[in-house]
């Protein structure tokens, strides 16, 4: 008996938590026996996928701006349509070279809009597949709000002509998917919630912090970094801090934060033991980005979100309100962050009692394998 094929793709075009989520499902895939070819499309970033999963890496397209307009290549030129043509082509060939019993394609068609030039290609491939495969959507619990027309009818309507299941890697005890996507219910009979999605209870880091702060991937964190390094440089707390930046910072704004940190702030890209260094911590600062706060929730440490809002994202302020309403953060806006409000902020999260328990079901990559294992 072989293995179950599993075809997983995935795209991320501004920061690493969509590739992060689905590693942490393909991992949990390939220790429960399935065979997982991973599709990646973005820039590559260290860890993920794991060593064990199978990865194919597209040419690599990323969002243009914060505000998701356009596609770059990886040179940041504007992608032509011959580079689009080639991606295209290699996914299929992928596909049909894999013969896979079930597909997950992550976000689409609730998002990655952008992306339908090879998506939809691949949605007629696998129709006219032969035995043809299981197909599912792999989606977070908050979706970011539609404000255009007909949006939400055009997901609907691709849900229910393609796709056998919408996985909801969500615990519906925090928040369901009609909470941000109002047509749920037209497609009720599809959808699965699988709990929240993190990576195993991590070991304690060889390294001690009393504040981690951290900006996901990187590329629009700067703002809340530099805040952190002034509230670092200039308060009274002179415990130890971490300050990882993303590897996707620039250059030249790594450089101005790092070029003259004093002895007890730490500036890093990338520690691949984040979630080990938030078990040691005593405040996490972070964006809330669904992977960051589900480091954050396994590690029951006192945080400070600062929820991404540029180019009328909503889906983290979702989140965060919803967070601080349970007593499990403290919430500041992105718009006027500056190192005195922070240094406020640290002062009452050091003052206020620790985060109460919390009950949240953070065991979605497993229970997202047991899923895929009924389905067939």
């Amino acid at each position: 008996m072989r293995s179950p094929r599993v075809f997983f793709y995935v795209q991320h075009l501004l920061g690493i938590g969509h590739l992060a989520r689905a590693s942490h499902i393909a991992r949990a895939l390939v220790d429960d026996g399935f065979d997982v070819t991973m599709i990646t499309g973005g820039s590559s970033v260290s860890g993920f996928p794991d060593p064990e999963v199978r990865q194919i890496a597209l040419p690599p397209l990323l969002a243009g701006s914060a505000a998701f307009s356009g596609l770059v290549d990886g040179n940041s030129e504007p992608a032509s349509e011959s580079y689009l043509t080639n991606r295209r082509k290699l996914l299929l060939d992928a596909f049909n070279e894999t013969k896979p019993d079930i597909v997950i394609i992550e976000a689409f068609p609730f998002g990655r809009r952008q992306m339908r030039f090879e998506l939809l290609p691949l949605l007629e491939a696998v129709e006219k597949a032969t035995p043809k495969p299981k197909l599912v959507t792999s989606v977070r619990d908050i979706l970011q709000e539609r404000t255009k027309p007909g949006r939400d009818e055009e997901t609907v309507a691709l849900i229910k002509s393609h796709f056998d299941h919408v996985l909801v890697h969500g615990d519906p005890g925090f928040v369901t998917l009609p909470d941000t996507f109002p047509l749920a219910k037209s497609i009720a009979d599809k959808i699965i919630y699988t709990g929240l999605v993190t990576g195993p209870t991590p070991a304690p880091s060889t390294d001690s912090f009393d504040i981690v702060v951290s900006a996901g991937g990187g590329a629009v964190g700067y703002d809340l970094l530099q805040s952190a390094y002034r509230s670092a440089t200039q308060s009274n707390f002179k415990g130890s801090w971490c300050l990882i930046t993303g590897p996707n910072l620039p250059q030249s704004d790594f450089t101005d934060l790092s070029a003259d940190a004093p002895d007890n702030v730490t500036v890093i890209r990338f520690r691949q033991d984040f979630p080990g260094l938030l078990r040691s911590a005593r405040l996490s600062i972070s964006q809330s980005g669904y992977n960051t706060v589900c480091d954050i929730l396994r590690a029951q440490c006192r945080s400070i979100l600062i929820p991404f809002t540029a180019g009328g994202e909503t889906e983290q302020s979702v989140r965060a309100t919803r967070l601080e309403a349970l007593g499990l953060a403290i919430t500041l806006p992105e718009n006027g962050l500056s190192s005195d409000r922070l240094t406020s902020a640290i002062k009452s999260a050091f003052e206020a009692a620790p985060p109460p328990k919390h009950n949240l079901d953070l065991n979605g990559a497993q229970q997202t394998a047991a899923l895929l294992r009924q389905m067939l």
